[in-house]
């Protein structure tokens, strides 16, 4: 086998054996290959793209949530308590405690292996977003936090030799013996060989589903290929129905080369105006005066993309079928000063944003519903684990991450080297793979 997201033509092994087998390579796979590493595992960093650079986290631009409290007093139960107000009760309470709790700790850790937070008189600077009671979103300028994360946890993983990293493989069934996960068998693209795993312990980490949606933010690997690996394993699935839509997704004009869902930090620092056909700002009609929204533009992304939807469906949506996101209201100096290169870019798709509004309609963005886990996030299956997007229960009707949704998922992903022996993989399992793989279609999408 090559190296990590290498396209040579060397074969693959038949067989691969380790403690710790983590499928995908985003932020939550390359974080629990390194918390696994540093328990004293042994770890194969599986990916059927290049190692961190494929997945949800290297995409996005925005901001995570953490109660850090270096600019405004806060901490992680009030963090905790917005969590649990805008989930509406659905929220699994014990996993949105451990996010809660873990994040500032993450973000500082980050910021130790210098990811480049922004800075604000010596103090990591923090945004106000919708259904937060305070400033506490950290993120990196100009739109960059994703791949600063991604950047930075692949250079953390240079410096581990315990990990061992093998891109454009793609695992197709978790392999289970006596009732427990004990590795998967995969299929190496370039060379199309079957190829068997052992492992003590397997971890999911490969993304959502919102890629099967018409209008998405994903990256094309989000088809939720992880979500029935772990059902064929016999894990449980729930709130599959659970799917959440950025409700400022950009519709028009062409954007090209930029995140649909850039619009949310223009808005966080220049207070851009949502407008309806009628140029009306239509938020307050929508709005109640609780802890969930004010009337300004702190309508959590629920109550967002419905007052969206439901302007459309009253006939005074733009004319791409959304809603006009207006910044004329603020001074040219102003947008540069806050978005410099981002302004360039956009120009160069010929949109000048002190001079006309741009469309924008919901999109499908993250998935909330996926495997049941326990607080260590393993399945019911024994020595199956998820974290990233995969763990049940995100709770994610706020704008921005609750906190790095990777990273203290991940970090309870770790090995438990109970001195278990490697088991072998089901020989039924290995030839089933020999005879059946092939290479994956890539999918049209499934829902309008």
């Amino acid at each position: 086998m090559t190296a990590a997201g290498s396209n040579g033509a060397a074969a693959a092994p038949t067989h691969i054996g380790t403690d710790v087998l983590v499928i995908g390579a985003g932020g939550a796979g390359m974080y629990a290959a390194l918390e696994a590493a540093r328990a004293g595992a042994a770890v194969v960093l599986a990916d059927r793209s290049l190692i961190g650079r494929g997945g949800a986290t290297v995409m996005a631009q925005m901001t995570v949530a953490a109660a850090l409290g270096e600019q405004t007093p806060d901490h992680w139960e009030h963090h905790l308590s917005d969590t649990l107000a805008a989930g509406r009760g659905l929220c699994d309470e014990r996993l949105a405690a451990l996010l809660c709790e873990d994040g500032p700790r993450r973000l500082r850790e980050m910021d130790d292996w210098k990811v480049g937070w922004a800075r604000e008189d010596g103090h990591i600077k923090q945004a106000q977003a919708p259904g937060h009671d305070r400033p506490r979103c950290a993120y990196v300028d100009f739109l960059a936090t994703g791949p600063a994360v991604s950047r930075t946890l692949r250079a953390q993983l240079n410096a581990v030799n315990a990990v061992r990293r093998i891109g454009e493989l793609v695992i197709v069934d978790i392999a289970v013996r006596d009732g427990e996960a004990c590795g998967a068998t995969a299929l190496h693209l370039p060379t199309g060989r079957a190829v068997t795993l052992a492992a003590k312990a397997v971890v999911i980490a490969t993304g959502g589903l919102t890629g099967l949606y018409r209008r998405n933010s994903a990256s094309c690997n989000m088809g939720g290929d992880g979500y029935a690996l772990a059902l064929r394993a016999g894990a449980e699935l729930i709130d599959m129905e659970f799917v959440q839509f950025f409700p400022i997704g950009h519709l028009a004009p062409r954007l090209v080369g930029m995140d649909p869902i850039m619009w949310d930090p223009f808005r966080y620092k220049l207070g851009g105006r949502l407008l309806n056909a009628e140029m009306r700002e239509f938020e307050q009609d929508y709005a109640t005066r609780d802890n969930r929204s004010d009337g300004r533009y702190v309508l959590t992304r629920d109550l967002a993309t419905y007052a969206i939807t439901r302007e459309v469906e009253a006939g005074r949506g733009s004319p791409a079928g959304g809603a006009y996101l207006s910044f004329q209201h603020v001074p040219e100096a102003e947008i540069r000063s806050a978005f410099g290169p981002v302004v360039d870019r956009l120009a160069a798709n010929g949109i000048d944003l002190a001079k006309r509004p741009v469309e924008v309609a919901p999109i499908a963005h993250y998935h909330m519903g996926g495997v049941r886990v326990d607080e260590t996030l393993q399945a019911r299956v024994p020595g199956l684990y998820t974290c990233g997007y995969r763990a049940t229960r995100s709770p994610r009707p706020l704008c921005s991450a609750p906190a790095p949704v990777a990273t203290p998922r991940g970090a309870r992903c770790r090995a438990r080297r109970s001195g278990r022996r490697r088991p072998p993989v089901p020989h039924s399992t290995c030839c089933a793979a020999r005879k059946g793989a092939t290479p994956p279609i890539r999918r049209r999408s499934l829902v309008n």
